[in-house]
């Protein structure tokens, strides 16, 4: 199946397409995303260059959530700074930038050169670049630290909100294992098949929370079936682990970055980095899931 835009926003985000019920419905089926923009490039690039021509960029945001049933947010969980076309940026770092259905952004850069050692500040002033008309600054965190955050709108030409709608749900289970929907059995057959695995994760980590009910959607990769304990465990790319809300934002420690073990089971180990020190530690929950394949 190809992409297919569902959803389309002018530059002050009204839509003039799709509609927001076709993203979720969409997301809520496990389908892929990924947002068309359009800029110019001595507005975003490089403020003023004399380089005038459009530029286009798609976006792959392999990290999605559907929060409270009516609002999608999502996030580029493996991309590093670029100056397109020329080079990578100057110093390395993942660019989680997120997007709301909206068109509202953000970014959470945590950076990899270990050259600050600070703690976290907290909001700090809201300052938005002078040289750049169509960047207005919503919030900023955590500017001195190793990973800050900035909440923010940019006035792109357009957005396209691009699915690719083809993942079959095929099993799902309670926090405790219980099978809710699907078959089990014929979700080992797609393992064992090669298919492609995603898994959409209920309420993570939101034990004894007062948080809007979420779900996030994220790709795997090995997986592993133990045949006498009928358990099956199945690792996931990076994923971008944010409090829910609406609009999703970054602050200071809302956010996290790591690798999920999902079991049948419902157990869930996470394997994650603190962005402002970067050491890791892990952590374990329960929660109910939806499997999806291709």
């Amino acid at each position: 199946m190809s992409y297919k835009t569902v959803l389309s926003l002018n530059s002050k985000r009204e839509v003039i397409a799709g509609s927001e019920k076709s993203l979720i419905d969409a997301i809520n089926r496990g389908a892929d995303l990924r947002i068309y923009t359009e800029f110019k490039y001595e507005e975003h690039i490089e403020p003023g260059s004399p380089n005038k021509e459009l530029v286009k960029e798609v976006s792959d945001f392999r990290v999605s959530y559907l929060i409270d049933k009516r609002h999608v947010a999502a996030i580029m969980n493996l991309r590093m700074p670029v100056n397109p076309p020329t080079a990578f940026g100057d110093r390395p770092s993942w660019s989680f930038f997120m997007y709301n259905q909206d068109g509202q952004q953000a970014i959470a850069r945590p950076f990899l050169d270990h050259r600050v050692t600070e703690s976290p500040s907290g909001p700090c002033p809201i300052t938005s670049p002078a040289n750049m008309p169509k960047y207005h600054t919503l919030s900023c965190y955590d500017d001195n630290s190793n990973a800050p955050c900035h909440n923010f709108i940019y006035d792109f030409e357009n957005f396209g909100f691009i699915v690719q709608d083809n993942w079959t749900e095929v099993f799902a289970h309670d926090e405790f294992g219980k099978t809710i929907s699907g078959s089990f059995d014929a979700f080992m057959e797609a393992f064992t098949a090669g298919a492609d695995m995603k898994v959409g994760i209920k309420n993570l980590f939101s034990e004894g929370k007062n948080q809007l009910d979420y779900e996030i959607f994220t790709h795997c990769g090995a997986g592993y079936y133990n045949t006498k304990s009928r358990i099956y465990c199945m690792t996931t790319q990076p994923t971008v682990v944010v409090e829910p809300a609406i609009p999703m934002v970054y602050k200071t420690n809302n956010w996290s970055c790591g690798n999920l073990l999902v079991r049948t089971d419902g157990e869930v180990e996470y394997w994650f980095y603190n962005p402002y020190t970067m050491e890791y530690a892990k952590k374990r929950t329960r929660a109910a899931m939806r499997y999806f394949i291709r």
